[in-house]
């Protein structure tokens, strides 16, 4: 992705390794975006554990990707330890325990362990192992981003000149390494001439669409208003959006969409005023072993990102965390909805649009055989 540092344009990505030979891995931190570009350095597994957790780094391809290069770090801990897998396998159980919707994190990481298990199998030695692992997961995030730039290939055909797109949260580089998800049609729609204007939904309480969409799009000037979340029924109401086109976490065999909570609303409203509703997502983002929506895990997270809102004060030049209600109001703070796939009108992966549950089927089969 490109942006804006030291009066420069400079193309970055979400998460890479800093140092192969120390397992250093180097994020953005997206905690504090669009105020200040910070990068994170994790030094260990247990520090990229903290930072999926924490949402220094978050999308479910952009998680997937840093949960390989936790299970990179956890080899290189292991080492000299007699305990070799059983402590690589410790850490795949905490690195999976700290986001239980977004599936590309389990699937991405039993894949690594599965490589493990075959290349140990086949009397690799450690030494040889880690040289192994680090090209592998460095493959699998080259992997993702190929996969993203189809999926702009392939998206940008849905969306004409002079549309208005809306999205929801941010599924662009930040969420899926580099170029995005919702976000790639969107950009390779903007690349080819095409005049477009995005609707960002700030999507509270992490207001990913305010704080890194909005960011994202001011990098590369693409046209684009910020709306409230409660505004979008409006402007879909008034048919000033031509489509919608937003990420996913998980999806089921069904076609069942696990998003960002407020997508399910999103999705309903638009079925009720015939504006074609969209999924973006690699196929690391289907669940084989969920038949359908009900099955997925809805993460719960904290109270506080409700009560409060870290922000900019212009005053102070620096940034601020304030409560926006009352500190004894209960509660509840669910960060995922599920939309049924009858609300969707296609899936936009790297294998094509996937517009039926056979199809499903199919794209996810002939990516697992390929992977494996």
């Amino acid at each position: 992705m490109k942006i804006k540092l030291n009066g420069k344009v400079i193309d970055i990505r979400a998460i890479w390794i800093e140092n192969k030979q120390k397992g250093i891995v180097k994020m953005i931190d997206q905690r504090y975006l669009p105020f200040r570009i910070v990068f994170f350095e994790s030094k260990n597994v247990d520090e990229t554990a903290w930072a999926i957790k924490n949402m220094v780094t978050r999308g479910a391809p952009n998680i997937g990707v840093a949960g390989a290069y936790g299970i990179y770090q956890a080899v290189i801990e292991a080492i000299n330890k007699e305990d070799f897998l059983k402590h690589i396998m410790k850490k795949a159980e905490i690195l999976k325990a700290t986001r239980p919707t977004a599936i590309n994190l389990s699937n991405i990481i039993d894949e690594v362990l599965d490589f493990i298990y075959k290349e140990l199998e086949d009397g690799v030695s450690k030494t040889e192992l880690i040289e192994r692992v680090y090209n592998k997961v460095e493959s699998i995030a080259k992997r993702e981003i190929e996969a993203n730039h189809k999926i702009g290939e392939i998206g940008k055909k849905l969306i004409k000149d002079g549309d208005d797109v809306l999205t929801h949260c941010n599924a662009g580089a930040l969420a899926a390494v580099d170029i995005g998800t919702a976000l790639a049609p969107i950009r390779y729609a903007h690349y080819e001439g095409k005049k477009i204007t995005v609707y960002v939904n700030e999507t509270r309480p992490w207001l990913q669409g305010a704080r890194l969409t909005a960011w994202e799009l001011e990098m590369e000037n693409i046209p684009y208003y910020l709306i409230s979340d409660n505004a979008s029924g409006l402007f879909m109401y008034k048919g000033i959006i031509d489509i919608v086109i937003v990420g996913a976490d998980r999806i089921a065999m069904n076609g069942d969409v696990a998003n960002k909570i407020g997508t399910y609303k999103l999705a309903v409203i638009a079925k009720e005023n015939n504006i074609p509703f969209y999924v973006a997502a690699p196929l690391t983002t289907f669940d084989p072993k969920i038949p359908s929506g009900d099955e997925i895990p809805i993460e719960e997270r904290s109270p506080e990102e409700i009560l409060y809102v870290l922000g900019y004060d212009d005053e102070t030049n620096s940034l601020r965390k304030v409560r926006i209600s009352l500190n004894t109001s209960k509660v509840l703070n669910p960060v995922f909805d599920i939309t049924p796939f009858k609300y969707v009108d296609g899936i936009i992966t790297e294998a094509g649009i996937l517009r039926s549950q056979a199809d499903i089927k199919n794209a996810v089969k002939n990516f697992m055989r390929k992977r494996d």
